[in-house]
């Protein structure tokens, strides 16, 4: 994933989610509903934007790997 420039609001990154959620595992989706409900650094956010940023067409083995990203930093927020 390149870098970016944009600064992604946490609505941004919620449009994002809903938009890709229907492809993410089921306990990750659990994680985000905690997410949402706290607010989060710019970088935080940023980063998750890019994690579920195209996700549908990501091969499996990269879902995977954004998978244990997100896993990491949803869970020790």
């Amino acid at each position: 994933m390149g870098e970016c420039k944009l600064n992604h609001s946490q609505e941004d990154v919620q449009n994002k989610y809903e938009a890709q959620s229907e492809f993410l595992p089921d306990d990750l989706k659990e994680l985000f509903t905690a997410f949402f409900q706290k607010q989060h650094t710019q970088d935080l956010l940023n980063e998750i934007f890019h994690l579920l940023k195209k996700y549908d067409l990501a091969s499996g083995e990269e879902q995977k790997e954004r998978n244990n990203r997100m896993y990491l930093l949803l869970q020790n927020i």
